[in-house]
């Protein structure tokens, strides 16, 4: 990649979302296109170009649901641990040197409300049914991780509790590492938090996954009903003007005018959007 990049927005990334194994990538590859039919000893790519796009889209959904797991968020089909272009995952690469090229990261405080909020599985948790589901995912620490969230916020739901441990395990953890020990290198290092949550009972997702994305590419239209957008007017044009100029300036010149490069230790430089 050296001389091809320069710089890089990292936006919603589950830095705790290891690659996956490759025997679980390959069965679930397997079931895929026992879904669609494809037989035995057939050319895979032949009949997959063969299969209109809406029923690769279908299959694709009836094997979310095949594989589906109460608090499992990892997408069907995403990088194999070993494939191409992801050699190890990202605890290990960012033991690595930094490499030569501006960053900008983020995270958003309530990231795992997208994918939480509308399970009925999670909003009628137990504190029971709650650390099962951290057990299953981390072995004899869930629970114990579960019960010191709990005792940290003792008017929170297990719905919540369990919401705030998956946020910080997959999303919120992983961007300031990265921040560090990218400036560590000496890079030009920009970090900011998305905040803004739509006001409303009706939106209780918080400051959610992707929630930043209408006002980056100023799309409000696109989304009139959308649960982490909400009414918007004036002031969220406002916001996502103010927000797209300094994702503009940061990829067009590699700093940006008015906010101060991250470095380690400097939370007061994490620009907040919200």
């Amino acid at each position: 990649m050296a001389g091809l990049v320069s710089r890089v927005l990292v936006q919603s990334g589950p830095w705790g979302l290891e690659p996956q194994d490759p025997d679980n990538a390959a069965e679930h590859a397997n079931a895929y296109l026992r879904l669609l039919a494809v037989p035995d000893g057939a050319d895979v790519g032949e009949a997959l170009r063969a299969v209109p796009v809406e029923r690769l889209l279908s299959a694709y959904g009836e094997l979310a649901v095949q594989l589906a797991r109460p608090g499992n968020v990892a997408p069907r089909m995403y990088p194999v641990l070993g494939g191409a272009g992801v050699p190890r995952g990202a605890a290990s690469a960012r033991g690595r040197r930094p490499g030569r090229q501006a960053a900008a990261d983020r995270h958003h405080p309530d990231e795992m409300t997208a994918f939480l909020g509308f399970d009925p599985r999670i909003q009628s948790l137990t504190p029971e049914g709650a650390r099962h589901i951290l057990s299953v995912q981390r072995g004899a620490q869930g629970p114990e991780v579960y019960q010191r969230y709990a005792d940290q916020l003792p008017h929170a739901t297990p719905t919540q509790i369990l919401t705030v441990v998956e946020t910080g395990a997959f999303f919120r953890v992983g961007a300031p590492v990265i921040a560090d020990h990218h400036a560590a290198g000496g890079n030009a290092t920009y970090v900011y938090q998305w905040d803004y949550s739509a006001a409303g009972e009706k939106h209780t997702l918080g400051a959610a996954h992707c929630g930043e994305l209408p006002f980056l590419f100023g799309t409000f239209d696109t989304y009139p009903d959308g649960p982490m957008l909400g009414s918007f007017g004036d002031a969220e044009r406002t916001l996502g003007h103010t927000f797209a100029t300094a994702v503009a300036e940061f990829v067009t010149t590699g700093s940006v005018s008015d906010w101060l490069p991250y470095a380690s230790g400097t939370a007061a430089r994490i620009r907040r959007f919200g």
